[in-house]
């Protein structure tokens, strides 16, 4: 089973981003197949912030849009979201060590430890900072890379 990254969440999200197009049409392939696809909780969360962040977007997504795009992903009968378990957290800490994890990398440290408790075989993301975690294997899917 492959899970999606936050990032190709957002790019699929909002209309701003270069990458948007193609990682809308990904996202709707995944939800449409009954194939099983996952996405952790924390990516789901972090989704959220991302797309409502004033900051990072001219026009950000409201509470209620983002919430509803929330909704929309979650109504596919082939999405599975990944909760932490109690394996998560030794995983996470063999992460952090290993990779030396400081500072916000955490949070990407959180999700490679949910995918590899959860059994996840790959995770599409567009984020080359995943590859310090050798144990998860990853893929961009999409034609053209973000630096």
């Amino acid at each position: 089973m492959i899970a999606l990254d936050t990032n190709l969440l957002v790019h699929a999200h909002h209309g701003e981003s270069v990458l948007h197009e193609e990682a809308k049409a990904l996202v709707k392939e995944c939800a449409e197949s009954p194939k099983t696809w996952a996405i952790c909780y924390h990516s789901l969360v972090e989704f959220y912030g991302v797309a409502t962040h004033p900051r990072l977007w001219k026009s950000p997504s409201s509470p209620s849009e983002a919430v509803n795009q929330l909704r929309a992903w979650r109504e596919s009968p082939s999405l599975r979201v990944l909760f932490d378990s109690r394996q998560s957290l030794d995983t996470l800490e063999d992460l952090v060590v290993g990779a030396k994890i400081q500072g916000p990398m955490v949070h990407d440290a959180r999700i490679a430890a949910c995918c590899l408790t959860e059994g996840i075989s790959e995770l599409w993301t567009v984020d080359r900072d995943f590859s310090r975690f050798a144990a998860l294997k990853t893929r961009n899917p999409l034609t053209c890379d973000i630096p």
